[in-house]
């Protein structure tokens, strides 16, 4: 089956550039033809090159509203789309998602959208919220179906009304394993915490760095923030300030995911609000536990008490008393990572979401009275350490 990816931003690489990354990887092994076409260049783009998965640039494609460098981009995206004559269409993210589903429908191909997180939670504003719904509710009518990344998403879509519950489908973020070199060893003294999110006011890196300050100092604990962004001078200044400056190492933007959080023992996520953050996965699939806050589709990933600890969100002292839990106990360290790294391994492998996304393809052509013939996919081995 020829398969076309459509993304806005190819200079990110975001969990929605990753899911695509790793999805078309996944296709092209099992023998379909995949394209992605992204707005720009840049890191993501090099990483399709590197795994020689084919890409176009779509030039007009961005992520600000710009009417007239939208028609463009639409344009450009009919013209790709009518060169390449994909058997399905499926788009990431809510620009491309608009203007990736209009083109499709121009052409008559079938189309599926995945938002990577809706813009119509409490993410934005509330007037930003009805524009996005409205616009949203009426895409939804040209699209065969919508794949959300986790069931709080499913449900946000549902009870906003924006699709009926014929299109809206879960299929759960996956990735591919690592070596076991890049497991992590959350029982190793002194523990490193660490939190690789951009810098950027959803994250809420500020509840992160007050709870830290509130933890003992006779304890030798570190905490690492990878990711670059728009707030990191302020929060480096709000270290000094805590009098922790010596206790965190800001690493900037780091493309090593794998290899920060083999070297930690512990992962956390203080965001505001999440649908389903890859970074969860990428720490439950190296063992480690995970103290997150308690937002979108985090408590379908992280069982507490189990895997790891929630905590309401912007609440610094419920997240000090989850991180000295931890901190202060080695073997509970382990043996939640050990959940956590089995948890992955039975339900958020790039198998299982590969799986699951070859169904909703079946069938969205199966409707269209295209059937499509699937082939197996075999789940990859590994015994647990």
């Amino acid at each position: 089956m020829r398969i076309t990816h459509i993304v806005t931003r190819g200079d990110d690489l975001g969990g929605a550039q990753v899911h695509v990354r790793d999805l078309c990887a996944g296709l092209r092994a099992v023998g379909h033809q995949v394209t992605v076409l992204a707005g720009g260049r840049g890191v993501f783009t090099d990483q399709l090159e590197q795994s020689r998965i084919p890409w176009r640039c779509i030039r007009h494609l961005r992520a600000p509203i710009h009417p007239a460098r939208d028609t463009a981009a639409l344009f450009e995206l009919v013209g790709a789309l009518r060169d390449l004559r994909p058997d399905l269409v499926a788009t990431h993210t809510a620009k491309a998602g608009m203007l990736g589903r209009a083109a499709a429908r121009i052409l008559g191909i079938p189309s599926i959208f995945t938002p990577h997180g809706w813009s119509i939670g409490n993410r934005i504003s509330r007037k930003q919220g009805l524009l996005f719904r409205a616009l949203e509710t009426i895409a939804a009518k040209v699209t065969d179906r919508v794949v959300n990344v986790c069931e709080y998403e499913r449900l946000l879509a549902r009870d906003c009304r924006v699709a009926g519950a014929d299109k809206l489908a879960v299929v759960y973020n996956g990735l591919p394993d690592v070596d076991e070199g890049f497991l992590a060893k959350p029982a190793a003294q002194p523990p490193r915490v660490a939190m690789v999110a951009r810098m950027a006011a959803p994250k809420d890196h500020a509840t992160l760095l007050r709870a830290a300050a509130g933890l003992s100092k006779d304890e030798p604990w570190t905490l690492e923030l990878a990711g670059g962004g728009p707030r990191e001078d302020a929060l480096r200044e709000m270290a000094e300030n805590l009098g922790i400056p010596g206790r965190v190492t800001f690493r900037g933007f780091q493309r090593d995911v794998a290899g920060i959080l083999a070297g930690a023992q512990a992962l956390a996520l203080s965001s505001a609000s999440e649908a389903f953050p890859y970074v969860i996965l990428e720490a439950m699939r190296a063992g480690l536990p995970v103290v997150a806050s308690k937002v979108g589709g985090i408590p379908e990933a992280v069982v507490h008490g189990e895997t790891g600890l929630l905590f309401p969100a912007g609440d610094a002292e419920a997240l000090r008393a989850c991180l000295a839990l931890l901190l202060g106990n080695p073997r509970l360290r382990r043996e939640m990572g050990a959940a956590g790294r089995r948890r992955f391994l039975n339900h958020f492998t790039l198998e299982r979401m590969l799986s699951g996304t070859q169904r909703v393809y079946d069938a969205v052509l199966r409707e269209r009275r295209r059937p499509l013939a699937l082939r197996p996919v075999a789940p990859r081995p590994y015994t647990l350490q």
